[in-house]
């Protein structure tokens, strides 16, 4: 028994030291062909500093309503372009890449607020806001986008004329398990979470292809406008802070508190957010219209911008 006690007391001693010291074993080769992101920007870009991060924008259009376009989760505001002319006809639009995403500075220290968090996020929207002097905006965040704007919405209701959600993730947990966040902000998985994150190199075109109804309309340059952020540095480390910040939103257990107009417009068959939690989501809110747009996934507003439109059109309406 004794002999045995000690070949067990062995075997979690190795155990102990393979999961802790293991992963920083695993190499962890840099990346190459990476570049500060303001060598990426292209006609339009503007790059302005909000609460110490330097954020990649885009304005169009002026006066009010001011529009505010929020992307989603690995995409950035590019994924607006389709759409950013005809709101600028309404009013004023900005719109901007979300750290960890796009052109956005990616800091890789920081002290006190965790820019990847979703508290920064919010707090990064009413910077912006406030550089702009906007003092009311109308809100448009597709997917996680659409979480940002509800999260702000809750904090700084003074600040929001409207909301529109285009394929909202309200329901969807953030970051994963619950049960695996404890792990993610170790030594160990910050060493080993840039490695996973890369998969999204191929991964995310897969998801991309997900998104459409109909994928073979996906054009060249919408590939290039998605890809080129995996050019900029710092890239996955920051992807990977993101996701180790992230949590959950408690948004559904605080719907009855979105008294203000919303728009909730989904595609007809979108897999990512399913269409059905869109249409649940817009008969929980106080008051909401909900717009289904046919032959469309998880990115309306890419493609079917003129149906998009239409619906966002009617929308602003009844806010008049």
């Amino acid at each position: 028994m004794k002999r045995f006690g000690h070949i067990v007391l062995i075997f979690l001693v190795v155990l102990l030291l393979i999961v802790l010291v293991g992963p920083f074993l695993v190499p962890i080769p840099p990346l190459t062909d990476t570049v500060p992101p303001e060598q990426l920007s292209d006609s339009g870009s503007q790059f302005i500093d909000i609460n110490g991060l330097t954020v990649h924008v885009k304005l169009m259009g002026q006066g009010e309503p001011v529009f505010v376009l929020l992307h989603g989760f690995g995409a950035s505001l590019f994924s607006w372009h389709a759409v950013m002319e005809p709101f600028s006809q309404h009013g004023m639009v900005i719109a901007y890449d979300r750290p960890a995403f796009g052109l956005t500075e990616r800091p890789m220290t920081w002290t006190g607020e965790n820019p990847y968090s979703p508290q920064a996020s919010v707090d990064l929207l009413l910077g912006l806001l406030d550089h702009f002097n906007v003092q009311k905006a109308i809100l448009v965040g597709n997917s996680a986008g659409g979480t940002v704007a509800m999260q702000f919405t809750l904090r700084h209701p003074d600040r929001v004329q409207a909301l529109i959600l285009v394929d909202p993730a309200v329901y969807e947990g953030g970051g994963g398990p619950s049960w695996l966040r404890p792990f993610y902000n170790t030594p160990q998985m910050n060493h080993l979470g840039p490695l996973f994150v890369r998969s999204i190199q191929k991964s995310g075109l897969d998801l991309i292809r997900m998104a459409w109804y109909n994928p073979s309309k996906i054009t060249q340059e919408t590939w290039d406008g998605y890809t080129k952020p995996l050019k900029v540095e710092n890239w996955d480390r920051a992807l990977w802070y993101l996701t180790a910040a992230s949590q959950p939103s408690g948004l559904p257990e605080r719907l009855g508190e979105f008294i203000l107009p919303i728009l909730v417009i989904t595609g007809d068959t979108d897999i990512i957010v399913p269409t059905a939690d869109s249409v649940r989501l817009a008969s929980a809110l106080p008051n909401a219209t909900l717009v289904i747009v046919p032959q469309a996934g998880h990115v309306p507003h890419e493609e079917q911008p003129g149906l998009f439109i239409q619906a966002v059109v009617e929308f602003l309406k009844t806010l008049k």
